[in-house]
């Protein structure tokens, strides 16, 4: 692990390895919209306009009967659009049920990616989840149980295709740029996280909430495309690389060690502490993070009193942050390798020890400063932004630390950050309904409640 790299330059900015990077970022950019597609929509489908939905229902169907079931809805929106009684406990299970079945997944993709390819791998799961977006609102109207099942198979292709993601760069990156490369790769998640609330509360006043789920599940289809004709295994097998590139790439993979076994060692990961403390880093900043990301349109929305529109806008502020600091902390992470400043071990534990406190401190601070809106809308930009430093620690160690078992260690972690997100969800739909039961404060949902309590 603290073995220097070689500090020749090869191709710059203009080259395939940074045009992966770039095609990654646009796939990490499809699967977190489609991911969070369902965060905004919800606002429409259920909580900001359950009052008007209950105030039309027809006398022929009283309001009793129309919530009796809570997976059929219960009006027909301004835009055409169904409306659902969803409590918060039905909420927690559907959004839940995705990083469940990503959590399936996670271990035996990581091994299959390394014996059938991640290109196929990654670009099979994308197309899937693509397709089931495309579903999703057919799905909502069908009932809850279909659409759980429907989010759970989206969670079985997002895993396959967030696991591929390591063996590919265990090809294509060189360790001097494994910073730069995969923050660009990883700024598309910050970058969709944006966008979907930036333009989801719009697109879901405008024309309806299927919409969300019909544009960015399109999308989706159209990477696919685009995936599939540019991106290659390794660096030896594209027929478009220059020689100067490839050999700079293979020549500073050159020393890192590779074994041709399929053996999975199970018993050297377990007595492997390194790869513990990437696990628990897992484990603490995606339960952070993926809290912000499905509950910060309906706390914005409680706590600030907006519209779903102004609530999207003003939740997509911290995701600009979150891009930002992810592809900066990236270049100087880089930046102190290459010239010697730190050593690989202390980078890593400096951005990560940054990326865990900074937006702790700041989650901590929020229910203090409520009362001042300002106040509330910084400490929200600056949780996702500051977290995204640990993109340039832990999160890339596995690099570092495990390259033979790369993509195992890799669904590993992930696995244990949505174990740790599928307990969060749970624990806060049921703080919604105790809180219901004991006298609710006014707001547009219980959602938005569970929002208030976690953070």
């Amino acid at each position: 692990m603290e073995e220097k790299p070689s500090t020749r330059k090869g191709p710059g900015f203009c080259s395939l390895r940074y045009g992966l990077a770039v095609i990654m970022h646009f796939s990490n950019f499809t699967l977190v919209t489609q991911r969070v597609s369902l965060s905004i929509a919800v606002i429409a489908m259920v909580n900001g306009t359950r009052q008007t939905a209950l105030s039309n229902v027809s006398a022929a169907e009283p309001a009793a009967d129309a919530l009796g079931d809570p997976g059929r809805p219960i009006q027909e929106f301004n835009t055409g659009t169904s409306v659902y009684a969803w409590s918060p406990e039905t909420q927690g299970v559907i959004f839940s049920s995705i990083s469940c079945g990503i959590m399936l997944t996670l271990i035996p993709s990581g091994y299959l990616a390394d014996i059938f390819g991640a290109k196929q791998m990654l670009g099979a799961g994308l197309l899937t989840s693509s397709l089931l977006t495309l579903f999703t609102p057919l799905a909502a109207d069908l009932g809850v149980t279909l659409l759980v099942a429907i989010r759970t198979l989206q969670g079985v292709a997002q895993g396959m295709a967030w696991t591929g993601q390591f063996t590919i760069w265990a090809k294509w990156a060189p360790p001097l740029e494994r910073s730069k490369l995969t923050s660009i790769a990883g700024s598309g998640a910050a970058f969709g996280s944006f966008i979907i609330l930036c333009v989801g509360g719009l697109i879901s006043q405008a024309l309806g909430w299927p919409f969300i789920f019909y544009i960015f599940g399109g999308i989706g289809c159209v990477c696919c495309l685009l995936w599939f004709t540019v991106i290659y295994d390794d660096p030896g097998h594209h027929p478009c690389i220059s020689a100067r590139e490839k050999e700079y790439i293979v020549s500073s993979l050159a020393q890192q060690p590779t074994s041709p076994r399929r053996s999975v060692p199970i018993k050297a990961m377990v007595r492997c502490l390194p790869l513990w403390a990437i696990f628990t880093g897992f484990f603490s900043h995606f339960w952070l993070c993926t809290i912000i990301i499905t509950y910060l349109p309906t706390y914005i929305s409680s706590v600030l009193r907006v519209s779903i529109r102004d609530s999207g806008l003003l939740s997509s502020l911290p995701f600009v942050a979150a891009a930002s600091c992810t592809i900066l902390g990236g270049q100087l992470a880089d930046f102190l390798l290459s010239r010697n400043l730190l050593r690989l071990i202390t980078v890593r534990k400096l951005f990560s020890s940054l990326g865990l406190l900074l937006p702790s401190l700041c989650a901590v601070a929020l229910p203090f400063v409520a009362s001042s809106h300002v106040t509330t809308i910084i400490l929200l930009i600056l949780i996702p932004g500051t977290s995204n430093l640990c993109d340039s620690g832990f999160i890339i160690n596995t690099l570092d630390v495990a390259p033979r078992i790369l993509c195992l260690a890799g669904g590993t972690s992930f696995s244990c950050l949505l174990l740790s997100i599928c307990s969060a969800w749970f624990f806060t739909s049921r703080l919604g309904k105790q809180k219901s039961r004991t006298g609710p404060k006014s707001g547009p949902s219980p959602a938005s409640e569970d929002a208030e309590l976690q953070t």
